[in-house]
């Protein structure tokens, strides 16, 4: 193992999203491989331990045993002093429980513990809904009755493969049909086998071996027939004490990386809440953007942070905090307006109760989305009829916050195209708006000469001229709106905001040619945004395979990966 290496680059991978992960994998992959520890030639060789096993196996074991492994069976060569055998040829049980006659109604207020998949953990039981069987039905089930040493195995369902080991002074317990018991016969062997069980050798063994389609099971006589390398004895205890060091280590350099992300997502909150705090003055503003925009990039370090800073960037957008206001812009849109008489029927409490907490800008006025569009129309109510070519029918899963996403095009027929635009033909920078489902809130502009129609649960909204269709994409996209519609919304499972509140919507309205600057400076620091977040992602692909590389090269240390990488 070339340990030194791995710590000399630790700082380069030490931020891959599963750095820490795949380092205890690695070194329980290690361990089982006899390269975590040097052997010893006199160390008592494993063939000693499998004479002291076969010595207390009973006829009824050795049964159900396996056949032992031919030498064209073995993954990889024996380090010195190790022997190749199967679970059911060092166990003196293996096994799964069952469930009691009655099922739930056979559980008993006090008893003995019954252990399910749900108690099973590779750290340890855990026994905070644990229930209980009584003694009659626990002698009924001797024959999966749980001992000290033992390891019990999940062999069923999406935990399968985690294992535990049963602390030595466990009172005693039972397990049901998901879980199995591997009791060694090889006394003072239970640690080790406990992390070969967790080792991603043995655990590929496990999901290879299931069967069953859905909640797959792993039988008994494929678990016994799976392979253990098995060191001596002596070796096994200077593996575990060594595994559990470097666990160790592992769980500081977690703790470390966690203060880490805590200490930047905090720094990066403070530096964005000051900008759209209440009480940041204009003169202080220019002082905390630039802070913040030279800040963030050096605290940001996950793709998924980046969404954070984009909201920012809308937030301040639609708040007039993003470029300065003009004293010398024309204000002729206001004029544009739809009079509040003519405007459509709107939800003007929740209206009035969020415009009341926005700080207008100078020139800006807060108008209700009925007053600054020209039309609003909800979707056609019935499914579309689909076809393999024709017209373009939009489905909500290609809204994206600012982007129609036609990579994976539906289609309908003409007949059908006519009858779902009676009330609106859909035309180029038109918003299309989610207002239900699990992805409500989102709209974007219709692009330029594109020939489309709505499907189900989404929205027709077009703009007049008192806003730019641009300026009003960004507004129902900001945190804003955005947050007012999630506040608002009803259903439970199917969420929806009804129509009259979107036409409330308090949407601001700068002067056009504010609007055309604020939108401008969006785009730039959305751009940048695009380049932050991939230089993110393409900085987790060099540290997840430098990772590889280096795992990889312990392992295999005859081959200079590294070099190669480089």
């Amino acid at each position: 193992m070339n340990a030194e290496r791995l710590l000399d680059v630790y700082e380069q991978i030490s931020e891959a999203p599963d750095a820490i992960a795949r380092l205890r994998r690695f070194v329980l992959d290690l361990a089982v491989r006899g390269k975590l520890v040097e052997q010893d030639a006199d160390d008592e060789p494993a063939s000693t331990l499998m004479k002291a096993a076969k010595g207390l196996q009973t006829k009824e074991d050795v049964k159900i045993k396996a056949d032992p492994l031919q030498p064209n069976e073995t993954p990889f060569p024996a380090p010195l002093g190790w022997l190749w055998t199967r679970v059911g040829l060092i166990a003196l049980q293996t096994g799964s429980g069952s469930t009691p006659r009655g099922g739930k109604s056979a559980y008993a207020d006090e008893g003995t513990s019954f252990l399910r998949s749900q108690n099973i953990y590779d750290d340890g039981l855990r026994l905070d809904d644990v229930v209980f069987i009584n003694d009659e039905t626990n002698q009924k089930m001797k024959r999966t009755q749980v001992k000290a040493k033992d390891l019990l195995l999940n062999i069923t369902g999406g935990s399968i493969g985690r294992c535990t080991r049963v602390p030595d002074e466990f009172a005693g317990a039972n397990v049901s049909q998901h879980v199995a018991i591997i009791r060694t016969a090889a006394p003072g062997t239970e640690d080790y086998l406990h992390l070969l069980v967790r080792s991603p050798f043995f655990q590929e063994y496990v999901v290879g071996e299931q069967t069953g389609a859905g909640r797959g099971g792993l039988p008994k006589n494929r678990m016994d027939r799976i392979p253990v390398p098995l060191p001596p004895l002596a070796e096994q205890h200077r593996i575990v004490a060594k595994v559990d060091e470097l666990m160790a280590l592992c769980d500081r350099l977690e703790e470390a990386r966690k203060t880490r992300e805590e200490v930047r997502d905090k720094l990066t909150a403070a530096s964005l809440a000051r900008l759209t705090a209440s009480d940041t003055t204009a003169e202080d503003f220019p002082t905390y953007a630039a802070f913040a925009l030279e800040a963030l990039p050096a605290l940001t370090t996950r793709p998924d942070q980046i969404k954070t800073l984009r909201q920012t960037i809308l937030n301040l957008a639609v708040r007039g905090k993003l470029v300065e206001q003009d004293p010398a812009d024309d204000r002729d849109n206001q004029g544009l307006l739809r009079p509040d008489n003519e405007a459509e029927s709107y939800d003007s409490r929740s209206f009035n109760d969020r415009a009341s907490l926005f700080t207008l800008p100078e020139g800006w006025t807060i108008q209700p989305l009925s007053r600054v569009a020209e039309r609003i129309v909800d979707c056609p109510h019935t499914t579309p009829k689909w076809t393999d070519s024709g017209v373009l029918c939009i489905k909500t899963n290609q809204v994206r916050a600012g982007l129609l996403d036609l990579s994976a095009p539906n289609f309908v027929s003409e007949e059908t195209y006519s009858i779902r635009i009676e009330r609106l033909t859909p035309k180029s920078d038109d918003i299309l708006y989610i207002r239900e489902g699990g992805i409500l809130g989102v709209g974007c502009r219709i692009p330029k000469d594109t020939r489309l129609c709505m499907g189900q649960r989404l929205m027709l909204i077009r703009a007049n001229g008192s806003v730019a269709p641009a300026f009003l994409e960004l507004c129902l996209n900001s945190p804003w709106i955005a947050d007012f519609a999630a506040e608002k919304t009803t259903g439970g499972a199917a969420p929806r905001v009804n129509m009259a509140l979107v036409r409330g919507y308090p949407i601001p309205v700068p002067p056009l040619a504010e609007q055309h600057r604020i939108v401008a400076k969006v785009d730039t620091l959305m751009a940048l945004c695009d380049r932050l977040e991939a230089a993110l992602t393409t900085a987790d692909t060099t540290r997840t395979r430098l990772l590889g590389v280096l795992l990889h090269e312990a392992l295999d240390p005859a081959t200079d990966t590294l070099k190669a990488a480089e």
